[in-house]
């Protein structure tokens, strides 16, 4: 017998990707438990389900920076509770970025690459613990939204959250929404997109050095200390926080000084199906 739930839980992330490099990601995962069924008629009851799941997704996944730890491309290295990474990707591998933070903030994936399956794989052998010993097997599935419009993958850090947005590289799939004087812009919201395509948005105060190459950005916060050294090419800077409603901000403002005469809406998504819009 099988036991499903849909659209279980969307995660927010980032992960290291060997062409593209820091990449930011939203996945919606489903999920099915397999087993026979107990003295009550289930597999097993919905709210053990939702809520072990749920919660361990949250903890493990969400807001985390995902490192395939047996990628030729890595370099890792643990100073007491922090984690170094060196990543080298691109075309023979000539880009390196570099971050450390709490390990708390990393997940180590074991694979050479991180993909749907892969992440399934070691997220079922890591649930499989937690749950009734009823089931025989679970299912995991991650799957991303279907986006019909324009789309972007980024990455942030919110040193002032406190929560888990504080960690330096973790970030989302967003598509964007654009009207001018009232009406849906489609080139506009492809222009920003590509604009924003596989991009860092960094706050320029917390820039700690930079160089012909790489920009350099660290803070402080109550979860630790969080360094990361990114390509300029992979970067976007702006004047303030990168929450999404600073996000939509400065897009209109970009927008308004190519057109003081038109009007503009911006409708920027963090991930799935939530966001701020900003009317200028």
């Amino acid at each position: 017998m099988r036991l499903f739930v849909d659209n279980l839980t969307n995660v927010d992330f980032s992960y290291l990707h060997p062409e593209r490099g820091l990449l930011g990601e939203t996945w919606l995962a489903s999920t099915e438990l397999i087993g026979v069924l107990d003295e009550q008629g289930m597999v097993c009851d919905f709210g053990i389900v939702k809520k072990t799941l749920r919660n361990w997704l949250d903890e493990e996944v969400d807001h985390r920076l995902l490192v395939p730890r047996h990628s030729p491309n890595l370099t890792l290295s643990q100073q007491g509770s922090e984690l170094d990474i060196e990543w080298r990707f691109g075309d023979q591998l000539q880009h390196t970025l570099k971050c450390r933070s709490p390990q708390s903030a990393i997940a180590l994936i074991d694979a050479e690459e991180i993909t749907p399956a892969s992440v399934s794989q070691w997220s079922i052998q890591q649930l499989l613990p937690l749950l009734p010993e009823t089931l025989d097997d679970l299912l995991l599935d991650f799957n991303t939204e279907n986006i019909t419009g324009s789309f972007y993958h980024y990455s942030h850090g919110l040193k002032k959250h406190a929560g888990n947005c504080q960690r330096i590289a973790h970030g989302h799939r967003s598509k964007i929404g654009i009207s001018r004087n009232g009406k849906t812009d489609s080139e506009l919201e492809a222009l920003w997109a590509k604009r924003f395509a596989d991009i860092y948005i960094g706050t320029r105060e917390d820039i700690t050095d930079q160089d012909d190459h790489h920009i350099h950005f660290a803070y402080q916060t109550n979860q630790g200390r969080f360094a990361l050294q990114i390509p300029i090419h992979c970067c976007y800077l702006i004047d303030t926080d990168s929450t999404v409603e600073w996000i939509a901000d400065h897009l209109a403002q970009q927008l308004k000084a190519t057109d003081a005469q038109a009007s503009f809406t911006v409708k920027a998504y963090e991930g799935m199906g939530k966001g701020a819009i900003v009317s200028i």
